[in-house]
């Protein structure tokens, strides 16, 4: 792309001299158009060749070679140089946006573990994991990535799985349970037993998916080349005919007029309007997207989101906000305010995401004057000793380890149970919180005619269900990690119509796989990981779901723009030809009529910048 802009603003630059120089200098002129028209077009020109010599001879590039030198060889040297450079321009633009959209995806993944820490006798040995072996025993210490798959048989801790699963809510670990690796580890020290050797492994896999996947996503073909199939075969026989026909069969036309006359043709026929209605048209509506924080790595995308059928959500981070928070404060004989109190001076001392949630929801100052004897049991919470008060905060096991009722109901998030001196005193329930607008984004999705709405969570089926019921989604899927995404996406791809498009809306590393294998990914930009913004074709900066129904407009509305441009432009283009062909225009209106078309559909595509309404 570096060197196409180089070769764009040398070209312009000879150009304009060539321009200015005019007939002072005529071989001096001459010598700077053919080096401009070389420097500017020449990777066209060879393109056409190289493919006339491959049998596929009808493109855009054997088009633009054909129209321009038609255009040098009748000293039409400013008409030649400036289509190619328009051109040149054009496809400078059409591929900015895309050009580094997927380099190097794996790269920003920060999953990938650098080494195990293997137990060898009584000494610990830093590895690569690629070294290691089933049946190994690894120890893996709080805030280490976890390397490979295995079993727990040492220590208990709390395990970070956002990498995998997206949740926000961390997952207790203790002897004989399955730990993957690409989680990390939290709070504790513990001994596990390899299972699977790296290459099998769940973060190994992932990466495979997501360097992988991108393959698989078809590109839709641009309107030109299909359009360059038809349009220039038709008018290189038409040229043809026009040079070689009329003075065979005209006694008095002499063959050097007709072949200026279908020279002239070609020039006409140059695509310039063709060539930027389009692609300026969709420049305008990314634009316009941008504007409303919304970012398209490329036309491609905006033209395919107008006909998304399915959209797939994932849940944390995208349709809720990805924060571990105080959600229900229910108290049993004592406030909600008092019932915080107590939870958050018991906690205090602990490191455990649940304890910070609860200290944050209090708000206040702690004195740990206050407190004393403070036991943390692992995987059940915490005992202690507030101004002489016995306080007990935790789960169930904790409850039920202290002989105390405790409320039994069906709650929808991680419930903290609180005790003082024996005597239950309330439940907190901690989950994650729904973004104001997804429900908003949902009705406004259905209302654009999206026909599915489909939510993959690797959060529980009770949790995902009551997510999915509130927001008014059509169906939802639990429990998933990256790969069972990927099935689904694929199973739900082979749902929708040939011409329908799929979108998936993420915003977390497990969900790049998933957002490079959908036609369209769109991913939570603001908070969202490197790796789901990298592997997006569509990035929301502003996190707010309902930006994709406002993307939607934006698409439609510069479909709309562009076929306008394309028919204007191929009907004038016909016109202007027609009336070349039976001699009623000279060279310079039809240079005019090509150059005021194209003047034309630039402005009508400034339209696509305002999105202010949509």
């Amino acid at each position: 792309m570096q060197n196409r802009l180089q070769r764009i603003i040398i070209g312009a630059v000879l150009l304009v001299i060539a321009l200015v120089l005019q007939t002072n200098f005529q071989g001096i002129n001459i010598a700077l158009y053919l080096a401009s028209y070389l420097i500017v077009g020449g990777d066209v020109i060879r393109k056409a060749f190289r493919n006339i010599i491959r049998g596929k001879a009808f493109d855009e590039n054997f088009l633009m070679t054909v129209a321009t030198i038609g255009a040098m060889l009748i000293a039409e040297y400013p008409e030649g140089v400036a289509v190619m450079l328009f051109y040149q321009v054009g496809e400078l633009f059409q591929s900015y946006a895309v050009d580094k959209s997927r380099k190097s995806i794996a790269d920003l993944m920060d999953i990938r573990p650098d080494y195990a820490n293997v137990k060898k006798g009584d000494e610990l040995v830093r590895m690569d994991p690629d070294e290691v072996q089933i049946g190994d025993i690894i120890v893996i210490t709080a805030g280490e990535k976890i390397p490979l798959d295995g079993k727990v048989i040492e220590g208990s801790s709390m395990i970070d799985t956002s990498n995998l699963t997206g949740e926000s809510i961390p997952r207790e670990v203790e002897v004989g349970n399955e730990i993957l690796s690409g989680c990390i580890n939290i709070n504790g020290v513990i001994t596990v037993k390899v299972t699977k050797e790296y290459e099998e492994s769940t973060v190994s896999k992932i990466l495979d998916l997501v360097e992988n996947a991108s393959s698989k996503k078809s590109q839709s073909e641009q309107f030109i080349t299909k359009f360059a199939r038809y349009y220039t075969p038709i008018v290189v026989i038409i040229a043809i005919f026009l040079a070689i026909i009329p003075p065979l069969i005209i006694e008095s036309a002499i063959f050097s007029y007709w072949i200026y006359k279908a020279l002239t043709f070609l020039v006409v026929s140059c695509p310039c309007a063709l060539v930027l209605s389009i692609p300026l048209s969709f420049f305008g509506g990314i634009g316009g997207a941008s504007r409303k924080g919304i970012l398209v790595k490329g036309s491609n995308y905006l033209e395919a989101l107008a006909e998304t059928e399915i959209i797939v959500f994932d849940k944390t981070g995208t349709l809720t906000k990805g924060v571990f928070e105080v959600q229900e404060i229910h108290p049993k004989g004592i406030s909600k305010e008092e019932l915080l109190e107590w939870a958050a001076y018991a906690e205090s001392y602990s490191s455990h995401p649940i304890s910070k949630s609860l200290i944050k929801a209090y708000g206040q100052e702690i004195n740990q004057g206050q407190i004393t004897d403070v036991e943390e049991i692992a995987g059940q919470g915490v005992l202690a000793t507030v101004e002489g008060q016995k306080v007990m905060v935790g789960n169930t096991k904790l409850m039920e380890r202290m002989d105390i009722p405790y409320y039994k109901g069906e709650i929808i998030g991680t419930v903290v149970h609180v005790a003082i001196d024996n005597s239950y005193a309330g439940y907190i329930v901690i989950a994650d919180e729904i973004k104001v607008d997804s429900a908003q984004a949902i009705q406004e999705l259905k209302k654009a005619n999206i026909k599915h709405t489909i939510m993959l969570t690797g959060d529980t089926p009770n949790i995902a269900s009551k997510v999915a019921k509130k927001l008014g989604i059509d169906k939802v899927y639990s429990e998933l990690l990256p790969a069972d995404k990927v099935e689904k996406v694929e199973e739900l791809l082979l749902q929708k119509s040939p011409k329908g498009k799929l979108a998936y809306v993420g915003d977390g590393i497990n969900d790049a796989p998933v957002l490079a294998r959908a036609d369209i990914g769109i991913a939570m930009g603001g908070l969202g990981s490197d790796a789901a913004i990298e592997a997006a074709d569509i990035v929301i900066m502003t996190d707010e779901p309902s930006k994709i129904a406002t993307a939607m407009r934006i698409s439609k509305k510069t479909l709309g723009i562009a076929t306008q441009n394309t028919v204007f432009a191929i009907g004038v283009k016909i016109t202007v030809l027609l009336l070349t062909v039976w001699g009623l225009t000279s060279m310079w209106a039809a240079i005019f009529a090509d150059v005021g078309v194209t003047i034309i559909a630039v402005l009508n595509s400034f339209r696509a910048l305002n999105v202010k309404n949509l």
